[in-house]
Protein backbone atom coordinates (compact mmCIF):
# COMPACT_ATOMS: atom_id res chain seq x y z
CA UNK A 1 0.00 0.00 0.00
CA UNK A 2 1.26 3.57 -0.75
CA UNK A 3 1.14 5.87 1.79
CA UNK A 4 1.32 9.34 1.18
CA UNK A 5 1.77 12.19 3.85
CA UNK A 6 0.01 15.34 4.23
CA UNK A 7 1.69 17.86 6.24
CA UNK A 8 1.68 21.79 6.44
CA UNK A 9 1.84 24.65 8.99
CA UNK A 10 -0.86 25.64 11.28
CA UNK A 11 -3.89 27.28 9.51
CA UNK A 12 -2.33 26.22 6.03
CA UNK A 13 -5.86 24.19 5.44
CA UNK A 14 -4.81 20.64 5.81
CA UNK A 15 -8.33 19.66 7.06
CA UNK A 16 -9.89 21.02 3.71
CA UNK A 17 -7.23 19.53 1.62
CA UNK A 18 -8.12 16.33 2.70
CA UNK A 19 -11.79 16.40 2.67
CA UNK A 20 -11.20 17.22 -1.25
CA UNK A 21 -8.71 13.48 -1.42
CA UNK A 22 -12.11 11.99 0.37
CA UNK A 23 -14.20 12.92 -1.88
CA UNK A 24 -12.27 11.15 -4.88
CA UNK A 25 -12.43 8.13 -2.62
CA UNK A 26 -9.17 7.92 -0.86
CA UNK A 27 -8.82 6.69 2.65
CA UNK A 28 -7.41 9.45 5.03
CA UNK A 29 -5.97 8.88 8.43
CA UNK A 30 -5.50 11.97 10.94
CA UNK A 31 -3.31 11.41 12.93
CA UNK A 32 -3.24 14.22 15.52
CA UNK A 33 -7.23 13.02 15.42
CA UNK A 34 -5.98 9.34 16.85
CA UNK A 35 -3.89 10.70 19.44
CA UNK A 36 -6.40 12.17 21.22
CA UNK A 37 -8.78 9.76 20.61
CA UNK A 38 -6.07 7.63 22.48
CA UNK A 39 -5.05 9.67 24.95
CA UNK A 40 -8.68 9.72 26.39
CA UNK A 41 -9.04 5.73 25.67
CA UNK A 42 -5.92 3.98 26.80
CA UNK A 43 -5.46 3.45 30.11
CA UNK A 44 -2.10 2.48 29.17
CA UNK A 45 -1.40 6.47 27.95
CA UNK A 46 -3.37 7.94 30.95
CA UNK A 47 -1.44 6.21 33.21
CA UNK A 48 1.74 7.63 31.93
CA UNK A 49 0.39 10.92 31.37
CA UNK A 50 -0.92 11.10 34.82
CA UNK A 51 2.93 10.40 35.91
CA UNK A 52 4.16 12.41 33.52
CA UNK A 53 1.96 15.80 34.27
CA UNK A 54 0.47 14.57 37.45
CA UNK A 55 -3.27 14.36 38.60
CA UNK A 56 -4.60 17.49 36.58
CA UNK A 57 -3.63 16.15 33.58
CA UNK A 58 -7.36 14.62 33.05
CA UNK A 59 -10.32 16.39 34.50
CA UNK A 60 -12.48 13.32 34.97
CA UNK A 61 -12.01 10.94 32.26
CA UNK A 62 -11.53 13.70 29.46
CA UNK A 63 -7.95 14.80 28.99
CA UNK A 64 -7.18 18.36 30.43
CA UNK A 65 -5.76 19.62 26.79
CA UNK A 66 -5.43 23.20 28.11
CA UNK A 67 -3.54 22.41 31.25
CA UNK A 68 -1.01 20.36 29.07
CA UNK A 69 -1.02 22.60 26.50
CA UNK A 70 0.12 25.63 29.24
CA UNK A 71 2.15 22.56 30.56
CA UNK A 72 4.54 21.76 27.08
CA UNK A 73 3.90 25.05 25.04
CA UNK A 74 7.76 26.34 25.86
CA UNK A 75 9.20 22.95 27.22
CA UNK A 76 10.32 20.85 24.56
CA UNK A 77 11.77 18.05 26.89
CA UNK A 78 8.50 17.72 28.13
CA UNK A 79 6.67 17.39 24.38
CA UNK A 80 9.23 14.69 23.39
CA UNK A 81 8.26 13.15 26.83
CA UNK A 82 5.08 13.07 26.26
CA UNK A 83 5.19 12.40 22.04
CA UNK A 84 7.39 9.19 23.38
CA UNK A 85 4.31 7.85 25.00
CA UNK A 86 1.77 8.66 22.67
CA UNK A 87 3.35 8.37 19.45
CA UNK A 88 4.05 4.88 19.67
CA UNK A 89 0.34 3.82 20.11
CA UNK A 90 -0.74 5.99 17.52
CA UNK A 91 1.64 4.06 15.13
CA UNK A 92 0.61 0.71 15.77
CA UNK A 93 -2.92 1.97 15.75
CA UNK A 94 -2.15 3.26 12.44
CA UNK A 95 -0.39 0.11 11.31
CA UNK A 96 -3.99 -1.85 12.06
CA UNK A 97 -6.07 0.35 10.17
CA UNK A 98 -3.54 0.19 6.95
CA UNK A 99 -4.48 -3.15 6.56
CA UNK A 100 -7.84 -2.60 6.59
CA UNK A 101 -7.60 -0.02 3.55
CA UNK A 102 -8.14 -1.13 -0.19
CA UNK A 103 -7.34 1.34 -2.25
CA UNK A 104 -4.44 2.94 -4.73
CA UNK A 105 -2.69 4.84 -1.97
CA UNK A 106 -3.96 6.19 1.17
CA UNK A 107 -2.86 9.79 2.80
CA UNK A 108 -1.91 10.63 6.40
CA UNK A 109 -1.75 13.77 7.90
CA UNK A 110 1.08 14.62 10.32
CA UNK A 111 1.20 18.35 11.41
CA UNK A 112 5.11 17.64 11.96
CA UNK A 113 6.50 14.97 9.30
CA UNK A 114 9.83 16.89 8.71
CA UNK A 115 10.14 18.42 12.08
CA UNK A 116 10.21 14.89 13.69
CA UNK A 117 12.42 13.53 11.08
CA UNK A 118 9.88 10.93 9.38
CA UNK A 119 10.01 11.14 5.52
CA UNK A 120 11.56 7.76 5.46
CA UNK A 121 7.62 6.19 6.45
CA UNK A 122 6.52 7.45 3.54
CA UNK A 123 6.54 7.10 -0.32
CA UNK A 124 5.43 10.81 -1.01
CA UNK A 125 5.13 14.00 0.92
CA UNK A 126 2.30 16.40 0.44
CA UNK A 127 3.11 20.16 1.68
CA UNK A 128 -0.23 22.55 2.28
CA UNK A 129 1.24 26.03 2.17
CA UNK A 130 -0.65 29.58 2.34
CA UNK A 131 0.13 33.19 3.17
CA UNK A 132 0.86 33.07 6.68
CA UNK A 133 -1.29 36.21 7.56
CA UNK A 134 -4.26 34.43 5.82
CA UNK A 135 -3.54 31.29 7.97
CA UNK A 136 -3.21 33.59 11.22
CA UNK A 137 -6.64 35.28 10.48
CA UNK A 138 -7.80 31.61 9.87
CA UNK A 139 -6.47 29.85 13.27
CA UNK A 140 -7.17 33.02 15.11
CA UNK A 141 -11.56 32.47 13.78
CA UNK A 142 -11.36 28.36 14.46
CA UNK A 143 -9.47 28.84 17.80
CA UNK A 144 -10.53 32.19 19.14
CA UNK A 145 -6.62 32.95 19.97
CA UNK A 146 -4.03 35.69 20.17
CA UNK A 147 -1.90 36.46 16.62
CA UNK A 148 1.31 36.60 19.25
CA UNK A 149 0.13 32.68 20.29
CA UNK A 150 -0.37 31.75 16.42
CA UNK A 151 3.18 33.40 15.35
CA UNK A 152 5.02 31.41 18.60
CA UNK A 153 3.75 28.03 16.72
CA UNK A 154 4.85 29.41 13.25
CA UNK A 155 8.06 30.42 14.57
CA UNK A 156 8.55 26.45 16.02
CA UNK A 157 7.79 24.86 12.91
CA UNK A 158 9.88 24.57 9.58
CA UNK A 159 9.48 27.14 7.31
CA UNK A 160 7.22 26.54 4.15
CA UNK A 161 10.63 27.15 2.10
CA UNK A 162 12.16 24.12 3.70
CA UNK A 163 9.41 21.77 3.98
CA UNK A 164 8.78 22.64 -0.34
CA UNK A 165 12.26 21.28 -0.41
CA UNK A 166 11.63 18.46 0.92
CA UNK A 167 8.48 17.37 -0.73
CA UNK A 168 6.89 15.63 -3.90
CA UNK A 169 3.93 17.83 -3.93
CA UNK A 170 2.98 20.98 -2.72
CA UNK A 171 -0.75 22.62 -2.78
CA UNK A 172 -1.45 26.38 -2.38
CA UNK A 173 -4.53 26.96 -0.35
CA UNK A 174 -5.35 30.84 -0.41
CA UNK A 175 -8.15 30.11 -2.70
CA UNK A 176 -10.30 27.05 -2.00
CA UNK A 177 -10.96 26.50 -5.60
CA UNK A 178 -7.66 26.58 -6.90
CA UNK A 179 -6.55 24.19 -3.99
CA UNK A 180 -8.93 21.54 -4.80
CA UNK A 181 -7.69 21.65 -8.52
CA UNK A 182 -4.18 20.82 -7.48
CA UNK A 183 -5.82 18.19 -5.13
CA UNK A 184 -7.34 16.73 -8.02
CA UNK A 185 -3.90 17.19 -10.24
CA UNK A 186 -2.11 15.55 -7.74
CA UNK A 187 -4.69 12.52 -7.07
CA UNK A 188 -4.29 12.10 -11.00
CA UNK A 189 -0.51 11.79 -10.97
CA UNK A 190 -0.53 9.59 -7.79
CA UNK A 191 -3.03 7.12 -9.52
CA UNK A 192 -0.56 7.21 -12.48
CA UNK A 193 2.82 6.58 -9.85
CA UNK A 194 1.00 3.86 -8.36
CA UNK A 195 0.01 2.15 -11.82
CA UNK A 196 -3.90 2.66 -11.27
CA UNK A 197 -6.03 4.10 -13.77
CA UNK A 198 -8.02 6.91 -13.69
Amino acid sequence: MVVVGLTGGIGSGKTTILKCFESLGIPVYIADDEAKALMNRSKIIKKKLIQLFGKSAYKGDKLNRPYLASKIFNDKDLLSKMNAIVHPKVASHFERWLKKQNAPYIIKEVAIIFENNLEHQYDYIITVVADEDLRIKRVMKRDDTTREKIQSIIGNQLSDADKIEKSDFVITNNDLNSAKEQAISIHQQLLQLTGCKN
